[in-house]
């Protein structure tokens, strides 16, 4: 009964504080331009991810689960937000964005949420990782929660699929016996779906960088707290299913930009989003078909969890495989036919 009434509480409170929300923002100044590389042609506030913070704050309190490390994942989702609104107001460096992204990763760690050991796929073996422990799991909660900031590109995108990426971590965990991860992200994505009233397209506001890396941080989070203590195989690579658009999109960024011979950093129009509305897809269109990737991977992750062993492996190369494949022919790999040949062109020395 009190996971419903969190869940109401966090939809609830998602949905009457966005507008407030949005007000303030406009106070603020607080403010998304357009530009070349944005999709959006006016203004809008960008402070909704304020909503979606006390949409789980209010929720994760009527659960009734409050105990020490609940506490830790409060401080340390707070000091994320308290971040990402003073980025969105006044604007933070990346350097000084990535020192407090680290300390709020300490702070969970601190509280409990570290991956002791992972599961050694080729023997079915347990691998502890001893202090590699705390190195790893912040890297993990780091780039999560920047991999969501990165795929925030589209109307009630970012909002979406870590929704459906929150109600998988429920569904995984609760079927792990993990009560309290499962509650929390049921909460998590509640409040993530109240936002999406007034986020999906066209958007009256957006979530904002305290959104997205509150919303990154604590999929990265709970997904420690929750799914970091099978023992099979395949476990290890459940969590990276679940995150796989945020996950992927980025990794294959990376490997685009290599590809084309430009900066790893260097932004671009390369993203999935990108491309699918290059490719014809209208705005809405174009999300709607990543909340169906999403909810693919989402289902793939379930059926992981409850399969065996050599039937989920099967399934984990069979959704691989379509990724990578998928990912290559719209252009997300390695880019599109005239990034190519403009990359091409810049290798020429000049004269």
């Amino acid at each position: 009964m009190s996971l419903w009434i969190g869940i109401i509480v966090a939809l609830v409170v998602s949905l009457v504080s966005t507008p407030i929300a949005i007000k303030i923002a406009h106070k603020l100044g607080a403010v998304d331009l357009p530009n070349a590389r944005k999709v959006h042609k006016e203004a809008i506030p960008r402070m909704g991810g304020i909503a979606i913070y006390l949409g789980f704050i209010f929720g994760a309190v009527a659960l009734g689960f409050i105990d020490t490390k609940v506490i830790y994942l409060l401080i340390a989702a707070s000091v994320i937000m308290g971040m990402g609104l003073i980025d969105d107001v006044k604007g933070l460096d990346p350097k000084t964005k990535l020192i407090i992204e680290v300390v709020a990763a300490l702070i969970l760690i601190k509280g409990g949420f570290y991956v002791k050991f992972v599961t050694n796929p080729f023997d079915g073996g347990v691998i502890s990782l001893g202090m590699l422990c705390i190195p790893v799991s912040v890297l993990w909660l780091v780039g999560i929660c920047n991999a969501v900031n990165l795929v925030d590109g589209l109307d009630g995108l970012s909002a979406g699929i870590s929704a459906i990426a929150a109600l998988t971590i429920s569904i995984v965990c609760f079927a792990q016996g993990e009560i309290i991860a499962s509650s929390l992200a049921a909460v998590l994505a509640a409040s993530a779906f109240g936002f999406l009233r007034y986020n999906f397209h066209p958007a009256r506001t957006f979530m904002g960088d305290c959104g997205s890396l509150f919303l990154g941080f604590m999929l990265g989070a709970l997904s420690i707290m929750g799914l970091s203590k099978g023992a099979t195989t395949v476990s290890i690579f459940i969590p990276f299913v679940i995150m796989g658009i945020p996950i992927f999109d980025t990794f294959f960024a990376i490997i685009r930009r290599t590809f084309l011979h430009k900066p790893v950093f260097e932004a671009d129009k390369g993203h999935l989003h990108h491309r699918l509305l290059a490719l014809g897809f209208s705005h809405r269109q174009a999300v709607l078909a990543m909340y169906g990737i999403s909810l693919f991977l989402g289902a793939s992750a379930v059926l992981m969890a409850i399969l065996t062993t050599p039937q989920a492996m099967i399934l984990l190369i069979v959704v691989a495989v379509l990724t990578i494949t998928g990912a290559d022919r719209i252009g997300v790999l390695r880019g599109s036919r005239q990034e190519h040949l403009l990359g091409k062109k810049s290798e020429k020395p000049q004269v």
